[in-house]
């Protein structure tokens, strides 16, 4: 089986789908339930306020603490200890304690997924989760002296742990999950007219075309404001979304930018969304 057929495999699991489904709503209803404080919870998890997605920057504790411990392990193994079994069992601890960050980062981003990167997403989750306790065990195990079952349980955490890291990127690479959906957009950089300024009434949403890209506009008394019409998060369509207090709120997963100055407010985003001079 290649790759590709194993994805699809995967992607058509219908149980994927039914515990997702019953995962998916708490998340988000706890966050809900916060209030203001529980959306601001929300964004430092996604990653607003660093300017792309935080999930993957944590990730990097656990992938690169277990693979030093995977080294000072086939150290140790291969002649006289030197130290190397307590540098290992050190990584092994640093991981489990990166692992907590990127399954809490992680869960918030995959609150916002659905269709084929939310099942995909889902296993992605369920391996990262089974190789933390894989290693938890292999602590316990180094800790009570047996370190040959210890290392046994670190080798299949590894193992595991790579098959959900490749899970990972073809969600990023090939799903397009936290990637900037404007990104590739052509925008225009010439003035285009796209319509009469006395057909855009005041308190609504209105989608133009400049030069082939679609563009919201929007009265707010005498500014007219101008954003790419195309959510950055995942590519949903601003223009149906909602307008609030100076800022749109996308309809598809609730990603909230600035009128002005295309910011991100709320997220699941993070990514500042295009905006344009109007005239």
């Amino acid at each position: 089986m290649n790759n590709g057929s194993a994805i699809e495999l995967i992607a058509n699991r219908s149980w994927l789908e039914n515990t997702a489904e019953a995962i998916q709503p708490a998340i988000t209803n706890t966050f809900k339930a916060g209030g203001v404080a529980g959306q601001q919870v929300k964004n430092a998890l996604h990653g607003t306020w660093l300017g792309h997605p935080l999930h993957p920057v944590l990730t990097d504790v656990p992938l690169g603490a277990w693979t030093v411990a995977l080294t000072f392990d086939l150290m140790a193994e291969s002649g006289s200890d030197n130290g190397y079994s307590g540098a290992a069992d050190a990584a092994v601890a640093i991981g489990l304690a990166g692992a907590v960050g990127a399954a809490v980062t992680g869960l918030t981003d995959w609150s916002a997924t659905g269709g084929r990167s939310r099942r995909i997403g889902l296993l992605h989750g369920l391996l990262n989760v089974s190789a933390t306790a894989l290693y938890g065990a292999s602590l316990w195990r180094r800790l009570t002296g047996d370190r040959r079952g210890g290392r046994g349980l670190a080798y299949a955490g590894y193992a595991v742990s790579a098959s959900a890291a490749y899970l990972g990127g073809h969600l990023v690479f090939n799903e397009q999950v936290g990637v900037d959906h404007t990104a590739a957009l052509k925008l225009p950089h010439d003035f285009t007219p796209v319509m009469a300024e006395r057909d855009l009434a005041e308190g609504e949403l209105h989608r133009a075309e400049a030069d082939g890209v679609g563009v919201l506009l929007a009265r707010q008394g005498e500014n007219i404001r101008a954003l790419a019409e195309t959510c950055a998060h995942a590519g949903g369509p601003l223009a149906k979304g909602e307008l609030i207090d100076g800022s749109v709120r996308c309809p598809w997963h609730a990603s909230r930018y600035s009128l002005e100055d295309g910011r991100v407010l709320d997220g699941p985003s993070t990514y500042p969304q295009p905006c344009f001079d109007v005239r």
